[in-house]
């Protein structure tokens, strides 16, 4: 086949839309959707403030199998609110993590695949978002003792704010190049530093430092997939049949305070030197 119809029969994973993802990578036939929008679960705070709130709060939650496996899919819809966490969206995401972890107390060993496409807290519910943030922190890390909570950074809003930690807490995290991860984003880093620090319009400058190839190579993510649902299905698939990693990274923090501690901040840090500080970075 030649490379412009291998091309042609590629499907997008970056262009769907957060359910279509969650239909995309489950096994033929199992998707069943959790609280879905019939079920009006929805921000009460969005409509006070002037926003047009979303029946599912920007979050499908599904169960269903992967690789035959049993699985839990939470996937963010980076198209509402910027996929924002709020009070509703942030509880779904902890609560089924939670029914993961006792599936596996029941001997059912369900693991947990996160699509992250959020800016992190919403700010119209911020304190609520954010204490749902740290509920599904708490989740990953107890889950992970039984199954494999795997996060997948697809694009294009990528994945910042206390979201982007639940990323690193993740047992392994697949990005693609559309892909952006970070705790602050370009616009915060730049209203805090300044333009001449952090140009947020510098697009070429943000993703040769935060983007997936970049996070990649510096081993802050585990696999680096084009945007192909089949590619991303069988990246998926491998790191399932690899079981629990050996370390998990947010165990080797010591290793990374280490090579922060070497950087030299008195210069503008490229992304050269911040794949040589980060090599052998993967647990």
């Amino acid at each position: 086949m030649s490379n412009d119809n291998a091309l042609l029969q590629r499907r997008s994973f970056v262009e769907l839309s957060a359910r279509q993802r969650v239909q995309a990578l489950l096994d033929n036939g199992s998707f069943r959707e959790l609280l879905d929008p019939f079920q009006r679960i929805m921000s009460p705070w969005l409509a006070a403030q002037g926003v047009v709130p979303q029946a599912d709060d920007g979050v499908v939650i599904a169960k269903g199998s992967l690789d035959g496996k049993p699985a839990v899919v939470a996937a963010i819809e980076g198209n509402f609110q910027g996929g924002s966490m709020g009070e509703v969206g942030a509880a779904k995401i902890a609560g089924a993590l939670e029914l993961a972890v006792e599936d596996n107390r029941q001997g059912i060993p369900t693991l947990a695949i996160l699509l992250l496409e959020t800016g992190g807290v919403r700010l119209q519910e911020a304190n609520l978002g954010l204490a749902g943030i740290a509920e599904i922190h708490s989740a990953i890390v107890e889950l992970r003792q039984y199954q494999p909570v795997i996060g997948l950074i697809a694009g294009s809003v990528g994945c910042f704010g206390g979201m982007g930690i639940a990323a690193g807490l993740c047992s392994y995290l697949v990005v693609t190049r559309e892909a952006r991860l970070g705790l602050n984003g370009p616009q915060v880093i730049e209203q805090e530093a300044g333009v001449e620090e952090y140009d947020s319009r510098d697009r070429p400058f943000i993703w040769s430092l935060t983007g997936g190839e970049q996070r990649h190579a510096s081993g802050l993510a585990d696999r680096y997939v084009g945007d192909d649902v089949q590619a991303i299905r069988d990246e998926l698939h491998a790191l399932l049949r690899q079981g629990k990693p050996r370390l998990e990274r947010s165990r080797r923090h010591a290793w990374y305070l280490e090579r922060l501690q070497a950087m030299d901040t008195s210069t503008r840090i490229d992304a050269a030197a911040v794949r040589q500080a980060y090599q052998g970075a993967r647990p």
